[in-house]
């Protein structure tokens, strides 16, 4: 082969399982693959970016916060590894209702990295091989091997493709365009000339990310500190609440100014982004700065945190800021901006611009409906951030191993996790932006909470082979203290006694008339489970995570009941599942639009069908008449 620099040799080694890439994607999909038994290696062009955070050094966020959470609940390892590496962390949106709370941790940049490389390194039937895959080798439609770019062919039953930015990657800034992967890493240039060649659609798609500012030359005395929680929550359900209660870094926030947004204004010509230097669409919900002045012109300054990438190092990530301006516009806007009149730049802010595919070629189960063997997770599917590459390698690995094993594959559906809502938007709907996760795209969030995602989740990761039969029996012992509390609360009274009564005042709660339950008491606004504790005479010593769940299910319990029913309906449309073998063309009265759309991306239920765009709910009722004449 012409890219080769020795001659094809075979590796004698055999594989099960291959993940191409070492990523938040590419992790999980190893460490699933191998700890159900199947012989893993994973290749990656650096071994320097085992679990590399080349953007925001964070872990989770709103909504992403619920993607960790389901991730450890399932078995994966994202959680467990930031709750030992973290440096700050927030529940967010606490104002607001449980569904939309949402943790996020400021993470030890380096030491997550070294932390999840040194797992993978010890994990039993997984090997860590730093080399450029540039081929995938196909036979009769099925998987049995890549090459590397030495020549060297590893053969296997299943590829996992979990290739994040790397492939054709280049960063761009001003002018200046290397073809290189991020943080100045080597790119995989070979590789989407062999997908193009087995018939996947590719796509161009591009994120960004700000400078790295040293930490000695910010005044911090004109930024408002940032503090992280008095009590941490850890993301990982096995993690003991104590072992988190550490010392918290500060971050800081500040804001542009009218200064700073002429300086960009001044010098949008000289943006790869608005000259046409850069092709990719980028991100819709996570803007360059350019974007942000261009678009919110009506805005006279944009929030800017300034957080630390790590307890060993000066360097300091300048969140809201990221930009592909020339290095000089840098300086004069990164200066502008209160608390950086005197900022040294350490690494410059940049695009990358990358191949991904449409992900509509993907079955659910994240495999390619070509290419049986054939899968893929993370930003290769065309979503933005780590946790949602973490879920979907994770999803990618256990169903690459189920499907080796002879076991059925897995499918998170939507009433059932943000995983199944971030992997079928991919695979159903069209996007041509990065794809990033939002409680808003969830249909039924107020049972999606971050904090049930383990009674959501743990029994399929159990039956999977990833959760142990003792952290099982545990969720289980913890569900019926949960219901017996709620069944004992509901059906314990207290009276109009001045104990009582001067409980209410203190709340500022209407007193009472006449007896009352403790769970009547419980959905006022102004009450909750742990304020009764002085009138609640026969409360149990309960876990802080079982009283979270009594309060939520006690004050939301009508929401949660009429979403189920929702979700009812939905399960029923989910279920019918649509015959491998239908042929769309004899079905009479179909759209045309809606037979190529169903002949294209070949759903497998009616519920996902009617998600796909084109399809309209007359072309489903059609599709249903059909298969009930079809079974007859």
């Amino acid at each position: 082969m012409k890219y080769s620099a020795n001659s094809v040799w075979e590796n004698k080694d055999k594989y099960d399982v291959i993940v191409i890439g070492a990523g938040h994607a590419g992790c999980e999909a190893g460490l699933a693959a191998a700890r159900l038994g199947l012989k893993t290696i994973m290749f990656t062009v650096s071994i320097n970016s085992v679990a590399l955070m080349p953007c925001n050094p964070n872990i989770g966020g709103t909504s992403k916060g619920h993607l960790v959470r389901e991730i450890d609940a399932l078995g994966g390892e994202m959680g467990k590894v930031i709750d030992k590496t973290f440096i700050q962390s927030k529940m967010l949106n606490k104002s607001k209702g449980p569904a939309v709370h949402s943790l996020r941790a400021q993470a030890d940049k380096a030491q997550y990295s070294k932390t999840m490389r040194c797992v993978l390194e010890n994990q039993e039937n997984l090997e860590l091989k730093q080399a450029e895959v540039t081929d995938i080798l196909v036979e009769d439609g099925k998987v049995i091997g890549v090459q590397t770019y030495s020549g060297a062919i590893y053969h296997c039953k299943a590829v996992v493709l979990c290739t994040g930015t790397y492939l054709k990657s280049r960063c761009i800034y001003g002018e200046i365009s290397n073809e290189t992967g991020p943080d100045g890493l080597q790119a995989a240039n070979y590789l989407t000339d062999c997908l193009k060649n087995l018939g996947i659609e590719m796509y161009r798609f591009k994120t960004g990310t700000p400078a790295r500012i040293d930490k000695n030359s910010i005044d911090f005395s004109k930024m408002e500190e940032q503090f992280g929680d008095e009590k941490v929550v850890p993301f990982s359900f096995t993690t003991n609440p104590e072992d988190v209660q550490i010392e918290q870094a500060s971050c800081w926030l500040t804001y542009t100014n009218e200064k700073t947004h002429h300086i960009i204004r001044e010098n949008l010509d000289r943006s790869p982004l608005f000259s046409g230097m850069i092709e990719g669409t980028g991100p819709r919900y996570c803007p360059s700065i350019e974007d942000k002045v261009v678009k919110f012109a009506d805005k006279d300054r944009h929030q800017v945190f300034i957080e630390p990438e790590g307890l060993d190092t000066n360097e300091m990530y300048i969140g809201g800021m990221s930009s592909s301006l020339p290095e000089d516009v840098q300086y004069e806007m990164y200066r502008s901006v209160p608390g950086l009149e005197n900022a040294r730049i350490m690494r410059n802010a940049y695009a990358i611009e990358y191949d991904c595919i449409d992900a509509r070629q993907l079955y659910p189960t994240l495999e390619f409906k070509k290419i049986e063997g054939l899968y893929s997770g993370g930003q290769f599917n065309g979503s933005s951030g780590y946790e949602e590459a973490a879920a979907q390698g994770l999803i990618a690995g256990i169903n690459a191993a189920l499907k080796l094993l002879g076991k059925e594959q897995i499918v998170i559906d939507r009433s059932e996790g943000y995983i199944g809502v971030l992997i079928d938007d991919l695979v159903t709907k069209e996007s041509h932006e990065p794809y990033r996760m939002m409680t808003s795209r969830a249909e039924y969030r107020l049972l999606l909470r971050q904090d049930n995602a383990d009674q959501r989740l743990t029994k399929i990761g159990h039956k999977v082979g990833l959760i142990s039969d003792e952290r099982y029996e545990h969720l289980k012992l913890k569900e019926e203290q949960i219901l017996r509390e709620v069944e004992r609360i509901k059906h314990t009274n207290v009276g109009a006694n001045p104990k009582v009564q001067e409980l209410l005042e203190k709340y500022g709660s209407t007193p009472l008339n006449s007896g009352i339950t403790l769970a009547e008491l419980i959905r006022r606004p102004e009450l909750n489970y742990e304020a009764l504790a002085p009138i609640d005479e026969k409360r149990e010593v309960l876990s802080d995570e079982v009283i979270e769940q009594v309060n939520i299910y006690i004050k939301y319990e009508g929401y949660i009941t009429r979403q189920m029913k929702q979700v009812e309906q939905f399960k029923k449309l989910e279920t019918k599942r649509i015959p491998d073998d239908i042929d769309y063309d004899d079905v009479k009265s179909l759209r045309i639009e809606a037979v190529q759309k169903l002949k294209k991306y070949k759903p497998i239920s009616i519920g996902q069908a009617s998600r796909i765009s084109g399809v309209s709910p007359a072309d489903i009722s059609v599709l249903l008449v059909y298969m009930e004449q079809w079974r007859r």
